[in-house]
């Protein structure tokens, strides 16, 4: 008689192969939509609360309590960041990752409607990024994996990653420098957007960081030769750098604010702050550039009789996509097809675009092909790009927002809070479950991914772009 163990192994091995590969796809793309009030209830709580970069309390505590509800394991302020979580269910490999972001960004809050139209209620930050679908999505994705995991009884971990401050390139840099993804055998990531297709460039490197000065203040007017004005060195600064550019190639990309520059126009200023991002297609380029950009920062300090003060913020790599992830996204997003937007939905965004006097697209309901190769970079940095230096990490984007209008501004936010956009995030949760049942009991495709990833790595081990003693810049009062 054969032990009750090994009948019981037989039973689990039987449940699990029940259904055929397509027969688990089409079950984790239902489980979605039984999830799809979830994922609208949480999509419009972050649009709410749109929490900026590390201070999105609120936010935190809702997804993750949504998550310990489901049955998830929970930890909490991870990587010294309050609002970093990691959501764990399952155990031993294959472990699948979920990103999922929620910060909103400063200053262009607006009521989802067609034009520009503040918050009754006050709230100035706004979700011009789409991360409250982004983390909805991402989140009802996960929990699909899991029951269907629970239910067919899957090998393996899932794990939702609460990735705070991606705005300001924060969160997932310093989880990756401390060690959370370690361990992890492919990682999802998605992202709202204005056209639906799988990610296939790899962004820029970056550097964020910021120089302050320090002078010495007198009367504007009555003494002006006694003091040394911070903000000269700023500004000499900003025109020595804004002469570089000649001198840079054309895949760079750098830009500032001054966040101090003085209080009062009859003070000369003794303090005064600038803060820059560099960009370019590598790390070694960005540090290039980096270099340069500081011994101009040290000219206007001389060339003031000043002092200044460098501190690095963060930086990110370029990105690896990786191929076979890739081309699953792609597999899905045609078997699911594209966000039906009805008439109502169109007129929103025509409105919108009218208001903005850009051409009346609507929203652009295409699946785009996956093309051979990647693509030029677009222009922007990614902190996914660390966790693609970790482990077999893809992405892809769903249409949220009306053609044609500009990213990161209030049109954009609107957009995010209308039911429409929501219909994108459940189209998103869908290829994240579908795409993770694929990993998960398809031990080739997980084999190619990590083949890919190896061959991308170079086999090296990761260097954080970030020293060890590197503090994330919480507000003050964490």
């Amino acid at each position: 008689m054969k032990s009750v163990s090994f009948l019981f192994g037989v039973c689990l091995l039987t449940s699990s192969v029940q259904l055929g590969a397509e027969d688990l796809n089409s079950a984790a793309i239902d489980e979605v939509q039984t999830l799809a009030p979830l994922i609208d209830e949480m999509s419009i709580s972050l649009w709410d609360y749109s929490e900026i970069a590390l201070r999105e309390t609120q936010s935190a505590a809702f997804l993750s309590a949504k998550l310990e509800a489901e049955g998830f394991t929970l930890e909490r302020g991870v990587a010294g960041m309050p609002t970093a979580f990691v959501a764990t269910w399952g155990s031993g490999h294959p472990v699948i990752g979920v990103l999922a972001e929620f910060d909103a960004l400063p200053g262009i809050g607006n009521e989802a409607v067609p034009e520009r139209k503040p918050r009754a209620d006050g709230v100035t930050g706004g979700q011009g990024c789409g991360h409250n679908l982004f983390g909805a999505a991402s989140i009802g994705g996960a929990m699909a994996i899991k029951r269907m995991m629970e239910k067919h009884q899957i090998a393996g971990t899932v794990k939702l990653f609460g990735t705070p401050a991606e705005e300001t390139l924060i969160g997932k840099v310093f989880m990756a420098r401390d060690g959370v993804f370690d361990g992890l055998d492919a990682v999802l990531d998605w992202h709202p957007g204005l056209e639906t297709k799988v990610s296939n460039d790899a962004g820029r490197a970056m550097n964020s960081f910021q120089v302050e000065f320090f002078g010495q203040a007198a009367h504007g007017a009555a003494d002006p030769w006694n003091g040394r004005s911070a903000l000269d060195a700023v500004e000499l600064m900003n025109y020595g750098v804004n002469l570089m550019r000649e001198h840079v190639k054309p895949t760079t990309r750098i830009h500032y604010v001054i966040p101090s520059g003085g209080d009062a126009p009859n003070i000369v200023p003794e303090y005064a702050k600038v803060w820059y991002y560099v960009r370019d297609i590598n790390r070694e380029e960005v540090q290039k550039y980096y270099g340069r950009i500081l011994k101009i920062a040290e000219g206007a300090a001389l060339g003031t009789e000043t002092t200044h003060k460098v501190t690095l913020i963060t930086g990110v790599h370029e990105y690896l996509p990786n191929r076979p992830i890739q081309e699953t996204f792609q597999k899905n997003l045609e078997a699911i097809g594209p966000v039906d937007y009805v008439a109502a939905d169109q007129e929103f965004a025509k409105a919108l675009q009218r208001f903005l006097k850009v051409e009346e697209k609507g929203y652009d309901s295409t699946i785009h092909p996956l093309k051979e190769g990647l693509e030029e970079p677009e222009g922007g940095s990614t902190d996914v790009a660390e966790v693609s230096y970790l482990a077999p990490t893809a992405g892809f984007s769903v249409t949220t927002a009306a053609a044609g209008i500009p990213w990161h501004s209030w049109a954009t936010t609107a957009c995010h809070g209308t039911q429409a956009s929501r219909k994108g995030a459940i189209l998103a949760a869908k290829v994240i479950a579908a795409t993770g049942i694929d990993l998960l009991t398809n031990k080739d495709l997980l084999k190619q991914a990590m083949d890919s990833f190896k061959e991308a790595t170079k086999d090296s081990p990761y260097q954080p772009p970030i020293p060890d003693d590197l503090k994330p810049p919480l507000p003050s009062g964490q």
